[in-house]
């Protein structure tokens, strides 16, 4: 039993020392599309109230990628300013 608990401690105090010499990991990235500037919201705001609602009633911090996905497969239908801010960010 006491050869059990050696191995355990000493199992444990590797771990703690390899973990130790790994690298900082880097902070999370934000998304690439953001929330847009005032004007890019402003232009899709109409839309997104429109087509997504139910993504908001559902989730009241919906994020930004369910949002994109409402709008682009909703993409014939929205307004043209909205598919041009969604055509800016490579989407």
């Amino acid at each position: 039993m006491r050869r059990f608990v050696v191995a355990i401690a000493l199992l444990l105090a590797a771990g703690t020392m390899v973990s130790a010499q790994l690298p900082p990991q880097p902070p999370p990235v934000a998304s690439p599309l953001g929330q847009g500037n005032e004007e890019e919201r402003a232009a899709c705001h109409p839309d997104v109230m429109r087509y997504c609602k139910q993504i908001l009633k559902d989730n009241q911090d919906a994020d930004v990628f369910a949002i994109l996905n409402c709008l682009q497969t909703n993409r014939p239908k929205i307004s043209n300013a909205c598919r041009q801010v969604l055509a800016s960010h490579g989407v």
